[in-house]
């Protein structure tokens, strides 16, 4: 898909839509869908699209849907988008206007009650923490903090540092009482940072908005890397996604067909810095608070954008027998890994719960 000026968010955007720019969102047939294009020669064909888009949470979200007679759609997409600001506000550990914010400076002395749909977003990724023994975790500020501060100077941390960091990190000194919905902490230092599930958390929320306005076909993206699908795309049965080469980013390495789910990819193939020799990620494991090396990148379907996020980073670092066996507990859940090949061979990717049918690989 051409990129296209970014639009004015808020009312500006409705006004902005409201005229001939509907028109001109309309996208030629062969152009890309989402992170990349699908090829036409080896899967279904795809045509028209109406896109928009806006910026947050550090990067560009996009809604993509069939072409439509009817205005409302485009309107109904732009109040969309206008969800995630909602929740950017809310989730956000950089703004004072932050609820998360204010729970993570309040909880270390008291009880701090929050509003419902944050209760229930800390509730479930504490439960994800849990069911993946914590490769997820949703309480790792003191190590986010840690690792930023690294990156910017390109040195690793100290492993007291880091050890330190992992104290302030176990998401089990978390207390919640749903009865008060309430949040308590019982480690000092500890805080909440949603960096793991918030994009997949606010396509979630947007795309219900969309749903309630009867719109049924529809590829939500943020930062290409977190996806939520509904419907149909013109005559595919489901979206086509485009999976990026690990190693070559430029390149496309499959392509997965989707139908309402979300879908999540994490990798460390940009975001990384060396010292002396050695190659830093920006994913680490919560539990040892240190970089991983042994994927090159995961990407994860799941029945919410959500749930795909946080298990993207969670499938990243644990092991593959590991990842296999939640699948395997979790059918509704299915996943891509592709380890760090040895030296001079092949990428060998392994793809749990996905069928043939699902997924075009190229050449």
């Amino acid at each position: 898909m051409n990129d296209k000026p970014e639009q004015p968010t808020g009312s500006n955007r409705r006004e902005f839509l409201s005229g001939k720019a509907v028109r001109q969102e309309i996208e030629q047939a062969g152009e890309r869908l989402a992170d990349e294009m699908i090829d036409e020669k080896t899967i279904p064909e795809t045509s028209e699209t109406v896109r928009l888009a806006t910026r947050a949470m550090a990067c560009e979200f996009s809604v993509i849907m069939n072409p439509s007679q009817n205005r409302r759609q485009v309107i109904s997409a732009s109040d969309a988008l206008d969800c995630i600001h909602e929740i950017e506000t809310s989730l956000t550990v950089y703004r004072e206007t932050s609820e998360l914010l204010e729970l993570n400076r309040k909880a270390q002395s008291e009880s701090v009650k929050v509003g419902a749909d944050l209760f229930a977003l800390l509730k479930q990724s504490l439960e994800i923490a849990q069911e993946t023994e914590g490769a997820f975790t949703p309480t790792v500020r003191a190590l986010n903090q840690l690792w930023r501060q690294c990156k910017s100077q390109s040195i690793p941390p100290e492993p007291q540092a880091v050890k330190r960091a992992v104290q302030e990190s176990n998401y089990r000194d978390v207390y919640m009482d749903s009865e008060t919905q309430s949040i308590r902490f019982e480690q000092a230092g500890l805080g909440f940072d949603l960096s793991g599930i918030g994009k997949g958390y606010a396509l979630d929320c947007a795309a219900e908005h969309l749903k309630d306005e009867g719109i049924e076909d529809f590829l939500f993206h943020g930062g290409h890397s977190s996806i939520l699908v509904q419907g149909n795309h013109t005559e595919c049965e489901g979206w086509p996604v485009g999976i990026r080469h690990p190693l070559f980013q430029q390149k496309r390495l499959a392509t997965l067909m989707l139908n309402n789910c979300g879908y999540s990819s994490s990798g460390s193939g940009v975001q990384f810095f060396r010292h002396q020799g050695k190659k830093y990620g920006h994913l680490f494991d919560p539990r040892t608070g240190w970089s991983v090396s042994h994927m090159l990148s995961v990407a994860v379907i799941a029945p919410t954008a959500a749930i795909a996020d946080a298990l993207s980073t969670a499938f990243y670092v644990m092991s593959i027998d590991q990842a296999k066996a939640y699948c395997k507990q979790h059918p509704e859940v299915s996943t891509i890994l592709i380890p760090q090949p040895a030296h001079g061979t092949r990428l060998e990717p392994i793809c749990i719960g996905i069928s043939k049918e699902e997924i075009y690989w190229e050449e």
